[in-house]
């Protein structure tokens, strides 16, 4: 494994001149992608340094940077120079930004210096050196820059205005980047000292003065603390109680991590604070993973939306894991390392690791409603207006009765499709026989829902403006002959079944829920 080299104090004063130096030079995210053009941007994010390096071509200032800060290619430190200014370069080489190789007059980059766009801000992100473009194998105390976990707590994350937010296990500090922009205040806390340094120079190299680093574990450096929003992306992999590398091992059994933080965010939420966590979970013989996660949860007190988004089994999950640490599962190290804890997962009863998010919203001393529910449907629309979305709803539901439910008028989502599923006719030999009526979203998660034609025909009799859910059920009860009031009020039950599951998924909208959404 590569030891990181050490940090300096004056670490955040370099990483702001570097920050405008590189900005000024279009060392970007577009401007990178400009440069490259599309194909060579996809193979960039594909770990393809050799495509990479071919697109490059010229010998422009960005392509120099390119070479040296993305590809990792060594330069003189004169061309390190040309590339900046030799006083930023010294600079860069005394707080060992950059360092000499190894017997040799070339110097390289120490540090992981990377353009994003972090909820649609360019920004520039400091982490240590990973395997995506050399053959590097991070050791224990490595520091993990944009990955796809950081990718899908920022895609499930609002970046709505609140007051105060927790970034719980901040890293680098990449959830705190993008919620700086939408609070007034940040604190982001890690149990890894080596990552609060990163993510100070972070913020220093965007200029960001409204994020507070604490240092400890969990939530002990903001006891007795409440805020409006958490964000976290703990160290969540499912495995033996070690800790291997910080910045993905808890040291607690199985899913205890994820456990820990559903556990504790609830007691850091002021009065309808919302968090979004990141997490993965055990599937145990005798119990379902849905009862597993609601365990972690109080039984008063919040509104949980849980989301499996991939659920693998555990040979996978151990062969993806091994390699995210740039072992082989072929090496003898890597079958050696599979058989343990493949043994460990036998012991402890597990057949498969699901991962996803919960989402909580406190919501007083109300009984707790936790919804477990999977996502597997391709989606690409970012998850945390949907979640916001969601919370709106669920609080409409829950403050209406079934007589509010058929009194209220409804619009249904403009993005929802009508798929009627027809299958030729084998029996007849002509001709087609339905099989499905569905109702879809083609937008947010694309929720589907089967239905029939009664419901259809009551789904399309709705307006915001028009008739209730139990005016259009007595029109239908009448089109359909059901003239007694028993036949009516069980349509009527029926119905307020349907309704709420779709305002749950967001197909319909209760009129002034979709005047608060401009649907």
């Amino acid at each position: 494994m590569n030891d990181p080299a050490p940090l300096t104090a004056n670490l955040p004063t370099v990483a702001e001149e570097l920050a405008r130096e590189l900005a000024a030079a279009g060392f970007t995210a577009d401007g990178i992608a400009a440069h490259l053009g599309p194909e060579a941007t996809e193979a960039l994010y594909r770990r393809e340094p050799g495509v990479v390096l071919d697109a490059c071509g010229d010998d422009s200032r960005l392509a120099a940077l390119i070479r040296f800060f993305l590809l990792r290619r060594p330069a003189t430190a004169e061309q390190l120079a040309d590339m900046l200014n030799p006083r930023l370069a010294l600079s860069l080489l005394d707080e060992s930004v950059v360092v000499h190789c190894d017997d040799s007059s070339l110097v390289r980059p120490a540090l992981d210096i990377r353009p994003h766009v972090i909820a649609g801000t360019p920004r520039l992100i400091l982490s240590d050196l990973d395997a995506s473009m050399t053959d590097h194998v991070p050791g224990r105390d490595h520091v993990l820059g944009v990955g796809s976990a950081s990718l899908s707590l920022l895609n499930a994350s609002p970046h709505t205005p609140v007051t105060s937010v927790l970034d719980l296990g901040t890293g680098s500090g990449v959830q705190a980047l993008a919620q700086s922009g939408a609070a007034e205040h940040v604190v982001a806390t890690d149990i890894h000292g080596r990552a609060l340094q990163l993510a100070a120079a972070t913020m220093a190299a965007n200029e960001v003065s409204n994020v507070e680093l604490r240092e400890g574990a969990w939530f002990e450096p903001v006891r007795g603390q409440r805020f409006d929003r958490i964000v976290a992306n703990p160290p969540f992999v499912v495995g033996p109680p070690e800790v291997g590398h910080i910045y993905r091992d808890s040291g607690l059994d199985l899913d205890g991590a994820s456990a820990l933080v559903a556990a504790g965010a609830p007691e850091h939420l002021a009065e309808g604070g919302r968090a979004f966590l990141l997490a993965s979970w055990a599937h145990v013989l005798g119990e379902t993973w849905q009862s597993r996660v609601a365990s972690w949860l109080p039984s008063t007190g919040v509104n949980a939306w849980v989301l499996q988004r991939d659920v693998v089994d555990p040979g996978m999950y151990v062969s993806t894991w091994l390699r995210d640490e740039s072992i082989d599962p072929r090496s003898p190290e890597g079958v050696s390392r599979t058989a343990q804890w493949l043994e460990h997962f036998r012991e402890r009863d597990v057949h498969a690791v699901g991962f996803g998010w919960i989402l909580i919203e406190d919501i007083g001393n109300a009984p707790s409603e936790v919804t477990c529910e999977e996502l597997t449907q391709p989606f690409t629309d970012p998850l945390g207006p949907e979640a916001e979305e969601y919370f709106t709803r669920t609080a409409w539901l829950r403050d209406s009765a079934a007589d509010d439910v058929l009194d209220a008028r409804y619009v249904v989502r403009p993005t929802v499709a009508l798929e009627d599923v027809k299958l030729a006719d084998a029996q007849l030999g002509m001709g087609f026989e339905s099989q499905a009526l569905r109702l879809t979203r083609t937008d947010g998660p694309r929720f589907t829902h089967d239905i029939d034609a009664g419901v259809l025909a009551i789904v399309s009799g709705l307006h915001p403006e028009g008739l209730t859910v139990r005016d259009v059920v007595g029109l239908y009860a009448a089109s359909q002959g059901v003239a007694d009031s028993e036949g009516v009020a069980e349509l009527e039950r029926a119905s307020v079944s349907v309704v709420v599951d779709l305002v749950r998924h967001g197909l319909l909208l209760p009129a002034d829920i979709a005047q608060l959404t401009h649907l």
